[in-house]
């Protein structure tokens, strides 16, 4: 008939859609808040990287479905180093200055802690590489630094957090799929379990 339209099959695109995105947002929205707040150390920055992650994947295009999440995770990842611009300090030396910021009252499990009182740079670069897994050169680009402050900094903190029995027998790294690095402190409790206990505190 004159006009009509003939109806084919389109094949799936191989790309992740704002669906997708939405979907990994809802799913896996405890780890995703987890990794903000370690990142942050600050529930209404952590909130604020969570929204804009979400927001900036969405808008995201030709991101291949399979590599939606990682994608996600970087992307919270990137929103969280604009809202916090941790830097290191001269002589790559830890700052004194502790990452809560005052007048944060909630309570959070002491594995948590031990994470989130860090200072800022250091805290990145222990969440980055450590518990994302992120090569040492990723991360000197991600934080604007170079391998060295990068290397120095993850060798200073992990020393540091080994010397505490509580991460040393319950870290593991909290990324999707991630197998513990090669210097991983051998403990047996992943962060998602982490994630539940912030929920619920």
């Amino acid at each position: 008939m004159f006009g009509a339209k003939r109806i084919t099959n389109q094949e799936p695109t191989p790309y992740a859609t704002r669906s997708d995105f939405c979907r990994i947002f809802e799913k896996d929205m405890n780890r995703l808040y987890l990794l903000c707040f370690l990142l942050t150390a600050d529930p209404s920055l952590a909130e604020k990287s969570f929204i804009r992650g979400l927001e900036d994947s969405a808008k995201s295009n030709r991101v291949f479905r399979e590599w939606a999440q990682s994608w996600t995770r970087r992307t919270i990842i990137q929103n969280a180093i604009r809202l916090t611009r941790p830097r290191p300090t001269e002589g790559n030396k830890s700052s004194s200055t502790l990452g809560v910021s005052t007048g944060v009252s909630i309570s959070v499990p002491a594995e948590i802690t031990e994470i989130i009182q860090l200072p800022a740079f250091e805290r990145f670069v222990f969440v980055i590489s450590v518990l994302e897994g992120y090569s040492n050169q990723e991360c000197s680009l991600l934080l604007g630094c170079t391998r060295g402050d990068v290397n120095a900094t993850r060798t200073r903190v992990l020393e540091q957090i080994g010397r505490s029995a509580q991460l040393q027998r319950r870290l593991v790294p909290i990324g999707p799929g991630q197998k513990p690095p090669q210097d991983d402190l051998g403990s047996e409790l992943p962060l998602e379990v982490l994630s539940r206990e912030l929920a619920s505190a």
